[in-house]
């Protein structure tokens, strides 16, 4: 724990507001779920993330802390719904998060654990598609043990591991990484599908 003021996964809500609602509305003028083109690229891009973090998920180090980590690894479920959709798998994008330090690193996984409560309203929109947590939309789905529980669970082991202010403030800064890497791999989905695809 940080201190007796406020936890550290509190600060870094805090701390990431700002790059959060730019990702949300950078999500919604994408309109994602209107049809399933725009979902298509949506996906894309949360396959790249999931894909360029699955070193983190199988980090020995970071397994050492959080035992279950390789099992919240999404990268497979995303591929396997573009697969179901037919979609071309995208190549790497360079500027991918490379060898971080262990709290930055655990930065970046505060971002995609916390995105999984989110995927709970996602995966509704998703059904209006006709897609589902066994098609197309895998990687929304209710992680095994619910949301809640895991991200309890996930909160408790950051919450409680003791850093100094070096890591305090790399972990801060993992996180902020992650939301604007995010936000530049969406605008690459839909620019790259729009520039492949005739007007």
């Amino acid at each position: 724990m940080t201190d007796n003021a406020i936890r550290r996964s509190q600060r870094l809500n805090q701390i990431t507001h700002a790059a959060h609602e730019q990702l949300d509305k950078a999500v919604k003028a994408n309109a994602p779920f209107e049809t399933l083109a725009s979902y298509t690229r949506f996906l894309r891009a949360q396959y790249l993330f999931q894909a360029e973090l699955k070193t983190l998920y199988m980090h020995p180090q970071l397994i050492a802390l959080i035992a279950d980590l390789p099992d919240r690894c999404r990268a497979e479920q995303a591929k396997a719904d573009l697969l179901d959709l037919q979609s071309v798998i995208p190549g790497p994008v360079a500027g991918a998060v490379e060898a971080p330090c262990l709290a930055q690193a655990l930065g970046w996984l505060f971002v995609s654990e916390g995105s999984k409560l989110g995927a709970a309203f996602l995966i509704k929109r998703a059904e209006t598609l006709s897609l589902s947590d066994t098609y197309g939309a895998r990687h929304l789905g209710e992680p095994s043990g619910g949301r809640a529980e895991g991200w309890k669970r996930f909160i408790r082991i950051i919450d409680d591991l003791p850093f100094n202010a070096e890591q305090e403030r790399e972990i801060d800064l993992g996180a902020v990484a992650a939301f604007e890497r995010f936000n530049v791999l969406l605008q690459h989905a839909y620019a790259s599908a729009s520039e492949a695809e005739p007007a």
